[in-house]
């Protein structure tokens, strides 16, 4: 199995979102990992840079027609992108992604998009809220009942979070993919959550 995190950003992406776990996965609290047990890839729709909510530009390592076959998680990351007609063609990879029991990660209105495509009617989830999911779900969303309002949530091996959940997010992803030991992602999430002075009392 490729050890490649593919990372999906559409234009207008919210580069916050992506921090936490891309982090983790590159470096640990010293440096960066000399040998990472996975790498981080970003997927675009085409090969040009890709600019964030924030005005970033991010240049990708493969387009929507060079992604490898073979990857270790695909990440959806949020944003205004996901309402546009070019969302449309991330359907066919997270479907095939799905079926092949990939671990697939979606945040904030990319878990609205996989409402809106019933790719969230067999597994629990969460999102925007309960509502976003049907209003962007519409007919396509048949599990209101599969809803956990909760900041992130992970069943089989697909995750979603809420916008504000980026910490979470990580973790959940973090968890599925054995990055390292519980013990040292939980550390990694309370760290950041709680931050260094709270942890770290004078």
């Amino acid at each position: 199995m490729s050890n490649e995190i593919l990372y999906i950003l559409l234009p207008d992406y919210a580069a916050h979102e992506v921090v936490y776990l891309s982090q983790a996965i590159a470096s640990d609290e010293f440096a960066m990992k000399v040998n990472p047990k996975f790498i981080n890839k970003v997927v675009a729709p085409t090969l040009e840079p890709v600019k964030s909510i924030g005005g970033f530009s991010t240049l990708p390592d493969y387009s929507f027609n060079t992604l490898p076959d073979d990857y270790a998680a695909l990440v959806l990351i949020g944003g205004f992108g996901w309402s546009t007609p070019v969302a449309e063609k991330v359907v066919p990879i997270v479907k095939k992604a799905v079926e092949k029991g990939k671990v697939v990660g979606a945040i904030c209105n990319a878990a609205s998009w996989m409402a809106k495509h019933g790719l969230l009617n067999a597994v629990k989830h969460t999102g925007n809220g309960l509502e976003q999911l049907k209003i962007w779900g519409g007919e396509n969303y048949a599990n209101p009942d599969g809803y956990i309002h909760a900041q992130a949530v992970t069943d089989s091996n697909i995750v979603t979070a809420n916008g504000s959940a980026t910490l979470e997010f990580a973790k959940e992803l973090l968890l599925l993919l054995e990055n390292d030991t519980p013990d040292r992602i939980e550390m990694y999430y309370q760290f950041n959550k709680q931050g260094f002075c709270n942890l770290f009392p004078d």
